[in-house]
Formats: C-alpha cells, sequence, structure tokens
C-alpha cells in the first residue's frame, strides 16, 4: 500500500470520529473502514485495556479470542511494551495465540488516551509477511492521528 493509500485512509478516520465523542462507536466505525479499504486481511479490530489484561472490542471478521493476558501473544506483548508488533509468520512468534487457524501474519498497533494504555487496534491476514514496514508507518499515523482525537475528546471508555 502507498504512503498516498494511508494519508486517504487517515483522512477518512479523522472525518469518522472527529465529531463522535463515544469510544466503542467511533473504534467500530474505524475497523469497518479498515476492513473495508485493506487488501488480504481476514480480522481487523480493537483490544481494550480491562486491569491486567485486554479484552475484544469493535471488529470485524470471525469471533475471536475475547481476553488475552497482557505479555502473551502478539496482541498481549505489543500492549505490555507499548510497541508496535508486525509479525512476519505468526508460527513463530512464540507464545502466539491462535484465535483463527487462518491467520498466518499480523500487525499490532497500541494506543493511549490520556497518557494511559486504551489498547490496541491488531490487523490478520492468511498471507505469510503480509504487512509491510510502509504498512507499519501508515497505520501508525493514522493511529496517531485518531489518538489526538480521542485525547481532545477525553472519552471515557
Amino acid at each position: 500500500m502507498s504512503n498516498q493509500f494511508y494519508q486517504r485512509l487517515t483522512k477518512q478516520s479523522v472525518a469518522l470520529v472527529e465529531s463522535e465523542k463515544n469510544l466503542v462507536a467511533n473504534l467500530a466505525n474505524i475497523s469497518a473502514l479498515l476492513n473495508m479499504e485493506l487488501e488480504d486481511i481476514n480480522w481487523v479490530g480493537f483490544y481494550l485495556m480491562d486491569g491486567e489484561e485486554l479484552v475484544l472490542g469493535p471488529f470485524q471478521g470471525k469471533p475471536a479470542c475475547v481476553r488475552i493476558p497482557l505479555g502473551k501473544g502478539v496482541c498481549g506483548t505489543a500492549a505490555a511494551k507499548n510497541q508496535v508488533q508486525r509479525v512476519y509468520d505468526v508460527h513463530e512468534f512464540e507464545g502466539h495465540i491462535a484465535c483463527d487457524a487462518a491467520s498466518n501474519s499480523e500487525i499490532v498497533i497500541p494506543f493511549s488516551i490520556n497518557g494511559n494504555m486504551m489498547g490496541v487496534l491488531d490487523i490478520d491476514s492468511p498471507n505469510i509477511g503480509r504487512f509491510s514496514e510502509e504498512d507499519q508507518i501508515g497505520l501508525t499515523n493514522l493511529m496517531v492521528e485518531v489518538e489526538k482525537l480521542l485525547n481532545s475528546h477525553a472519552i471515557k471508555a
């Protein structure tokens, strides 16, 4: 995906959330937009912090794992480290949690509200190596812009 593609996707995401204050509604629309626009993915959605674990939030795709402990799997690792995880082949990621056996690569982007870890954006693909550095930069920038709006709304989950 090109830089131009991600700039357009970021503008669309910002337009979806800029006038709405409800976190669940905003994350639901972003997951729907990403599902509609991204190619070769089979799951996209959010996990939200709940104590020492992540709990399933708005998503598009097959039913998913509901609770993920911090530090476990790709999502739990991203949240615990507050660091993007881009996994070429999930079967080689130690401790990978297989919610859908069809998923072969994954990218997880943590996000915060008012300085507090709020959750992660999780995107899975059936293709090994689906997510490039360009995807990581584009999706991270998209979440940075969305995070700014969520912070300005002072949203409570």
